[in-house]
């Protein structure tokens, strides 16, 4: 009678479609097949409008594992042949400017004017402790990166300082930038009250007529529950260029964060100047350190991180920390 009972229940079941174990099913979740991210940093945040004063990004990052073949021979002798692999797309452009923005002839011995308007691609590597990001950039640096109608575009809009010193900026180059990075993430031990501390350090390096340097540095983040596979906010070249990739969470969490960077600089485009002709240039500093803050807040699908930066002076003649902000935006779907 039993058994009978039993198999009349399997029948009712399957013929309405209904799961024996309806809490395994609830926690299914929607598979995530990729993300787009925009990130804006500026340092009208804090007042400036010199060095790097702005800079902007937007990219996708494409569905796991998802690689054209042509890609993955490429990144082949860099990444673990066993890692899930991502593709990131990404079009971007940073503005330099020296710190009187109003003169019409700049000061020689203060950075030149300059932008760099670029497209890249890139991949992402991840295992369970590691993720590998290698990146070409290709694009133009000079007045056809545009970066004079941008700012004289932005600084109307916002009724500030008209820039006027752009036409002494560096000349028009082909630019060609690769860059490799590998981070480690570790959890470190639990904080009071559930919370978590985890630590991600990393090295990686460029090579290019943009930027040359070697670098190496640590994220640190601290919050509840920590979300894997996000190794940071998202950021722009020459910075470490964070995680444009993470998992969404089920409702609200966020993070705080704290990092730290060094490089070792051969070359700076936008502080030596031209490649193969004459420009402004200034004596660059071969050390330069970031030191990063900030929070992260994730809310479903979309994540949003608020960080501040603080670089050592760059040049020569330079005895001032620069400073600014960045806004990142991401939605995986």
């Amino acid at each position: 009678m039993k058994t009978l009972r039993l198999a009349a229940m399997a029948a009712v079941l399957a013929a309405t479609g209904a799961s024996a174990c309806p809490a395994f099913a609830d926690e299914k979740k929607e598979p995530v097949t990729g993300a787009f991210n925009f990130t804006i940093e500026n340092d009208m945040v804090n007042g400036t409008d010199r060095n790097y004063t702005n800079g902007a990004a937007l990219q996708y990052t494409d569905t796991l594992n998802r690689v054209p073949w042509s890609v993955r021979a490429a990144a082949a002798p860099f990444i673990d042949p066993s890692a899930d692999i991502r593709v990131t797309y990404q079009l971007g452009q940073n503005l330099y400017t020296p710190q009187d923005i109003e003169r019409k002839i700049p000061d020689p011995n203060d950075r030149p004017y300059g932008a760099w308007l670029y497209g890249a691609v890139g991949v992402l590597a991840d295992t369970e402790d590691t993720v590998t990001s290698l990146q070409l950039s290709l694009g133009m640096v000079g007045p056809a990166a545009l970066g004079e109608p941008v700012q004289s575009f932005v600084h109307s809009v916002i009724d500030t300082r008209e820039p006027r010193g752009w036409d002494s900026q560096i000349k028009n180059e082909p630019a060609l930038l690769l860059t490799f990075e590998k981070k480690w993430n570790e959890r470190l031990l639990g904080a009071p009250y559930g919370y978590q501390i985890d630590a991600a350090p990393y090295v990686g390096g460029a090579l290019g007529n943009v930027f040359t340097h070697v670098n190496g540095g640590m994220m640190l983040r601290f919050g509840e529950d920590l979300p894997q596979g996000d190794y940071g906010p998202p950021r722009i070249q020459p910075s470490t260029p964070g995680s444009g990739y993470f998992e969404p969470a089920d409702d609200f969490g966020w993070y705080l964060f704290a990092g730290i960077e060094g490089r070792l600089v051969g070359r700076n485009i936008f502080l030596d100047g031209n490649t193969f002709t004459d420009s402004p240039s200034v004596d660059k500093k071969v050390m330069v350190g970031d030191f990063t803050y900030g929070i992260v807040f994730n809310v479903g699908r979309a994540r949003v991180s608020l960080t501040q930066v603080v670089r050592t002076p760059e040049f020569s003649g330079d005895d001032d920390f620069s400073t600014f902000g960045s806004l990142g935006v991401t939605y995986a779907f």
